[in-house]
């Protein structure tokens, strides 16, 4: 995607107010084609100031520091590189996430996965301590969201890119959370044992939507952790043939789908786990994002 030349004036710490800074920078991600909540994210991450902050304090003029940086970044960001990749950090579940170039950015759909396993869990186990493993871990926002949010389970974070598991680890810290960390393919670092949950927000892309999407996303964030053969179905049917002789009964398994998908990758689980209830759930906005199999 061709980016249309920035044009800015020269600053005035004295005169330039925050209110300002973000209406030019909003105008601008959106001539350019990018997302304008960048701003928001910037100038909060700037000014060290919560979004309510900033809000109240609009008219404050920036500092000749502030305004430095906010030259700084605000050329980065017009390249079409993530703010989150600038400021470092994303928020996932009211907690504050490291992310980097060898991760993917924790989504807000990705939080309804995560409140839809804690529910179910609840149901079906009460407060009982149970065995969850994440698979795909990433940045480790859905393995450690679990298990802060339910303490007593015992949660284990997969991934094949060591690079991810050293960023999971990070976050795991910096969060308080107690995890165990596995390097392998999908679920082979699991095959040992036996568990009552499994989560997973899988590569589901398919490699021919690649041409159609965000610059953002393709230039950016990495491929191992968006794009998959087959359609973006591949890891669904590896994960519907190697789950079942490591699922407990009851047990729960809990996936992100692509939108599209929903249909393939419940009868892929339904012929994995015939004697089980799988949903396919809608997100916010409508689309199948969610299958959750319930196995007796």
């Amino acid at each position: 995607m061709k980016t249309k030349r920035a044009v800015w004036k020269v600053w005035n710490p004295m005169t330039e107010t925050i209110h300002a800074a973000l209406k030019n920078l909003e105008s601008q991600l959106g001539d350019n084609g990018l997302d304008v909540n960048a701003a928001f994210l910037l100038l909060e991450h700037i000014t060290e100031k919560s979004r309510a902050s900033l809000l109240a304090d609009l008219r404050e003029p920036l500092t000749v520091r502030q305004a430095e940086q906010f030259e700084q970044l605000r050329a980065e960001l017009l390249t079409g590189k993530p703010v989150q990749h600038i400021i470092g950090e994303e928020w996932f579940y009211g907690r504050a996430f490291t992310v980097s170039k060898d991760v993917l950015i924790p989504r807000p759909e990705t939080e309804e996965l995560v409140q839809g396993a804690l529910q179910r869990a609840t149901r079906l186990f009460n407060d009982k301590s149970i065995r969850v493993a994440d698979i795909g871990t990433g940045s480790g926002a859905i393995a450690i969201t679990f298990q802060l949010e339910r303490e007593e389970s015992q949660v284990t974070a997969t991934d094949i890119s060591e690079a991810a598991l050293v960023v999971a680890r990070r976050n795991a810290e910096r969060n308080g959370a107690k995890l165990t960390f596995l390097q392998g393919d999908l679920a082979q670092p699991l095959m040992n044992e036996k568990w009552d949950i499994i989560l997973s927000n899988p590569p589901y892309i398919g490699m021919e939507e690649a041409p159609s999407m965000s610059s953002t996303v393709v230039d950016y964030e990495p491929h191992n952790a968006l794009f998959a053969e087959e359609g973006g179905l591949a890891l669904y049917q590896k994960l519907a043939e190697t789950l079942p002789p490591i699922m407990n009964k009851p047990s729960l398994i809990c996936l992100e789908i692509g939108y599209l998908q929903g249909s393939g990758v419940k009868q892929m689980f339904k012929q994995a786990f015939p004697n089980a209830t799988i949903e396919v759930v809608q997100d916010m906005n409508g689309k199948d994002r969610m299958i959750f199999c319930e196995i007796q």
